[in-house]
């Protein structure tokens, strides 16, 4: 493996690691490659990013890398997060939100152990409508993030608190636990369209 190769699959796979990064361990187990290399690959493409003017940069948070956004940029992105175009979440947020409300705090890898599919974007939409934020660092290997949900998530379902949410009391087997949270994911996407309804022009208020 050559190290213009090695660069671009560690690129590929800070992608795919998300926010939860990658350690120089994971990376050197991952592409069979000496930590060292691993170390010089991460400076090399980090120095050329800036280099490039890249829209992306690479950044160590608690041992771990990631790709991250640039912050000069923030006030697009959250003109991308808020534009009217993108004010209705699609039925993986919802789905994805409705189970982060039901198990939080919960980790974006047991998020979809529920769902079955990846989950990173959802989460991402979620965070960027401050509808879900951190709220701690898993005991477990990586330290993943845990994500729980905000006042945000309260006022635009109009909920009073999280004690409006289901009961979980009753419900103890994994079906039941699916089926549950499939049912609070149609209770939420009911009181979006409620909420669209009356934002769309001619609406009431």
């Amino acid at each position: 493996m050559n190290f213009q190769d090695l660069k671009s699959i560690i690129e590929g796979l800070l992608f795919l690691a998300g926010e939860e990064g990658l350690s120089i361990k994971q990376l050197a187990e991952v592409t069979e490659q000496r930590q060292e290399l691993i170390t010089d690959a991460l400076a090399d493409m980090k120095s050329s990013f800036e280099r490039e003017g890249r829209g992306i940069q690479i950044l160590q948070i608690a041992g771990n890398y990631q790709l991250a956004t640039l912050p000069q940029h923030a006030h697009y992105f959250e003109r991308l997060a808020y534009s009217p175009s993108r004010s209705t979440l699609s039925q993986a947020a919802l789905e994805t939100l409705s189970i982060i409300a039901y198990r939080q705090p919960i980790t974006r890898i047991e998020v979809e152990e529920i769902r079955g599919v990846k989950s990173e974007r959802a989460i991402h939409t979620l965070v960027n409508k401050d509808l879900i934020e951190e709220v701690g660092r898993a005991e477990a290997i990586g330290r993943p993030i845990l994500y729980g949900t905000t006042k945000a998530f309260l006022d635009y379902f109009g909920l009073a608190s999280l004690k409006d949410l289901p009961d979980l009391s009753d419900f103890e087997t994994t079906d039941q636990l699916e089926e549950e949270t499939q049912l609070l994911f149609q209770r939420l996407e009911e009181q979006q369209l409620t909420i669209d309804d009356v934002d769309k022009p001619g609406g009431e208020g």
